[in-house]
């Protein structure tokens, strides 16, 4: 097949709520967080990881047209036909001799906008951190007490970051309709649904700001 045109998205994704997308750590710290976001060990910044978004633009487009796509079992398509947009766009899941290959779409990792970084430099901190750490806890509704308290690391609402997308057109391709695929899953995340974890309590929201541009990039 050949790479006939490179169409690079670039945009800025603003939290409107806390963003909880989960990290690893070996310190046990007393007193300290149950669950920390995910962060650049060197900078010790959060980000959002390009896998993490890729997801789940898939996984809305799944759900939106699973009339469409050959997955009984609740896993990602893996039909790999060439008809199939999902398989086209996003990557036929683990099979790696897909009609439809390659994917089409590159997520980058989304860093912290220059003004956040300047914002977050600003701030008077007092506790050593500017990441929310919002406790959490079960109801009893027998008795209306609380336990099992937890305490969840965030990324605060207000905070944004650059997001890149490139967008593969090879010989025989759609051009239309994989731009449209793309185009649909970033407004059903913005409008229908959440990115990272614990979304129906209100964590993920997000909000893609400024002009969006599609420019074609030299092949």
């Amino acid at each position: 097949m050949k790479l006939d045109k490179v169409i690079k998205y670039t945009g800025t994704m603003e939290l409107v709520s806390g963003l909880a997308i989960k990290g690893t750590s070996n310190d046990l710290n007393i007193g300290g967080v149950d669950s920390e976001v995910i962060k650049n060990p060197i900078t010790k910044m959060p980000y959002i990881p390009g896998s993490s978004l890729k997801g789940k633009m898939r996984s809305l487009m799944e759900h939106a047209h699973a009339d469409k796509i050959e997955s009984r079992d609740g896993s990602p398509c893996r039909c790999g036909k060439k008809e199939c947009i999902i398989c086209t766009v996003f990557g036929a899941h683990m099979n790696p001799h897909a009609a439809s290959a390659p994917t089409r779409i590159i997520v980058r990792d989304c860093n912290l906008t220059e003004e956040s970084r300047n914002l977050i430099q600003n701030l008077p901190l007092t506790s050593g951190s500017f990441l929310e750490q919002k406790a959490e806890n079960i109801i009893n509704r027998e008795n209306g007490t609380a336990g099992s308290p937890r305490f969840i690391e965030r990324i605060p609402s207000g905070l944004s970051f650059d997001v890149e997308i490139i967008l593969q057109i090879f010989n025989g391709d759609d051009e239309d309709k994989l731009k449209k695929t793309v185009n649909e899953a970033l407004n059903r995340l913005q409008d229908e649904s959440y990115l990272g974890g614990s979304g129906s309590r209100g964590y993920g929201q997000v909000r893609f700001t400024g002009k969006w541009s599609d420019e074609d990039a030299a092949v």
